[in-house]
């Protein structure tokens, strides 16, 4: 009984699943635990274990690990199809003063700090390429992200995404203006807009 539900479960957590899921149903931590020495799950972090038949999705495995942890900048540019480089670095935003152990890898991550106020605006999912819904900052938001912090980015890959996203016809100008104002960054946005649209 115990493994029918355990396998309902990873079906409907596509692959992933919590000790403490199967604690609150009860259930011993050391089924888990049996089942990753059998080979049947692969232990990912302290009390999260991968269904062994999944491809691991490691933004998917991320957000399960960061719970608040938003892609952001460089990531979400080429989520929006607005980069054409695969990160080698994952870009995500996470309140201030929130802590999390994935802060300590420096090579495989990098975070910003948003404001409280500011930190849910523009999130918004997309599929990643396994199939799994991640959160990201939409494209105005990301923009306005990238232009406020583009000396700690590749200045390239943001002018090449403000290029595309002129360019697109489903720009959302308005919304653009609305955050650069919020983000204290509308003097350059409009100078973008006047040279580029």
């Amino acid at each position: 009984m115990n493994r029918d539900m355990i396998e309902k479960l990873l079906k409907e957590n596509n692959g992933i699943i919590k000790s403490e899921e199967i604690a609150t149903l009860g259930m011993d931590n050391k089924v888990l635990q049996r089942m990753a020495l059998k080979g049947e799950l692969e232990r990912i972090s302290n009390g999260l274990y991968l269904d062994a038949n999944y491809i691991k999705d490691e933004y998917m495995l991320v957000q399960y690990r960061c719970s608040k942890c938003v892609f952001s900048h460089e990531t979400a540019l080429y989520f929006h199809d607005l980069s054409d480089r695969t990160p080698f670095q994952l870009m995500m935003t996470i309140p201030s003063g929130f802590n999390t152990r994935l802060l300590k890898d420096t090579e495989k991550y990098k975070f910003f700090y948003s404001r409280k106020s500011h930190y849910e605006l523009g999130i918004t999912n997309t599929v990643t390429p396994y199939g799994n819904q991640i959160k990201l900052y939409d494209k105005e938001r990301t923009i306005c992200d990238c232009i406020k912090k583009i000396d700690k980015l590749d200045s390239n890959i943001v002018l090449t995404a403000i290029k595309r996203y002129m360019s697109e016809p489903g720009a959302d100008y308005a919304k653009l203006l609305r955050y650069a104002e919020i983000f204290k960054v509308r003097d350059t946005i409009k100078q973008y807009m006047d040279v580029l649209t």
